[in-house]
């Protein structure tokens, strides 16, 4: 299988020449895939910059939450939905509801990686998408725990799909054969300089093809409307990867920014709730009958503290919240054990204590949907995962 991460530069260059514009999506978010064998589907939304779960689904059942955070907007009384009498969904994911109502909106709290206490945005994602311990040094973990299960899964391939002026994720890196595509980078050209780049390309297939799909593309898909904000671009990403899975595809990952909450937490947690809820949405309307078998886990690479600071913000933690979609999960429920927010529950004194390993919920998951063995999942996709019991969280 040819290497497009390496050619696509070479072709992007070329493109140049002959006056083509390559727009690189703004969102500055690479999107990946790979085909394999069977109907169910999986998606991994990273969101970069570490979401407080503890915000974007609100444990108000607690007493303790409201004397911690006295300033930010929580519970059913301040515009929150109650989902069970203990946990309200950020009013920002309201559109998410009926997806609970109708049992395809889950979410499990107190969750983390194995990364502790170090609180670096770089490493804790390097370690997210690598999906090892926390017992190397970053800059040695090589490759990512998709790409791991794509070499566990007997007649899994890849499907022609491109990058343009992104970086690949690290999540679907790695020795198995898979391609990328930044969703809304297309390549905008006149009718004659079409005609000239397939001329250029003619007996190239690779390039010719990817001259040809690129341009088709471009004219199937309108410019990016900056007057819609920054949900437009969130929901081109969910409609682009719910048009590859109803394809060959079977695997797509991308990633959403703007978690980073220390100061003005209402306002920049707002805007990255309205892009997750954007995206989950456009997956769900693209994929059609399809969403009956997808699975979607939006995960990040750690939580944030439980007091809220004096800018109307927190700051980096550690125990998090896994959001789950799909028709594929059993819905309409909280997963996982809660620790408390009282006196010697708070991880360090500070932060929201996890209570089960977030690569688990993934593993689970990809067990179900794919028949990975656990050994597998244990040893080689998730090295040191103690995958523990089902949380029986696919229906």
């Amino acid at each position: 299988m040819p290497n497009l991460n390496l050619n696509r530069r070479f072709f992007l260059k070329s493109a140049a020449l002959i006056g083509c514009s390559a727009a690189a999506h703004p969102l500055m978010s690479s999107m990946t895939f790979a085909a394999l064998p069977g109907d169910n589907r999986l998606v991994v939304i990273i969101l970069r910059g570490a979401m407080d779960g503890l915000d974007a689904i609100q444990p108000y059942g607690d007493p303790m939450l409201r004397k911690l955070r006295s300033k930010l907007s929580l519970g059913p009384q301040n515009g929150a939905a109650d989902l069970d009498g203990f946990y309200a969904l950020h009013p920002q994911l309201l559109p998410l509801l009926p997806l609970w109502q109708k049992g395809e909106l889950a979410f499990a709290h107190a969750v983390s990686t194995p990364y502790r206490d170090k609180r670096s945005h770089f490493d804790g994602q390097d370690l997210l998408e690598a999906g090892t311990g926390d017992d190397l040094p970053v800059d040695r973990r090589i490759g990512g725990w998709l790409n791991r299960l794509l070499q566990a899964i007997p007649g899994s391939t890849a499907e022609t799909a491109y990058s343009v002026g992104v970086e690949q994720m690290k999540i679907l890196s790695g020795a198995a054969a898979h391609l990328s595509w930044a969703p809304s980078a297309s390549l905008r050209m006149s009718p004659q300089a079409q005609l000239l780049l397939e001329h250029v390309y003619h007996d190239d297939p690779l390039f010719r093809d990817a001259a040809r799909d690129a341009a088709q593309i471009g004219a199937e898909t309108p410019m990016m409307d900056k007057t819609q904000g920054p949900a437009a671009d969130a929901r081109a990403l969910g409609a682009f990867a719910a048009s590859r899975l109803n394809d060959q595809s079977r695997i797509a990952a991308f990633s959403i920014a703007g978690w980073d909450t220390h100061a003005s937490q209402e306002a920049v947690l707002g805007r990255a709730l309205d892009r997750l809820a954007a995206a989950i949405l456009a997956l769900r309307d693209g994929l059609g009958p399809n969403w009956e078998r997808t699975t979607v886990m939006a995960m990040t690479e750690f939580g944030r503290t439980v007091r809220e600071n004096g800018s109307a913000g927190t700051d980096h933690g550690t125990g998090g919240a896994l959001l789950m979609a799909g028709g594929a999960i059993r819905g309409g429920r909280a997963y996982g054990d809660w620790p408390g927010l009282g006196e010697g529950q708070l991880y360090a004194g500070r932060d929201l204590m996890p209570t089960r390993d977030v690569r688990a919920y993934a593993a689970w998951a990809m067990r179900g949907l794919f028949g990975t063995g656990r050994d597998v999942l244990e040893q080689t996709i998730f090295p040191g995962l103690d995958l523990g019991d089902d949380p029986g969280i696919l229906a």
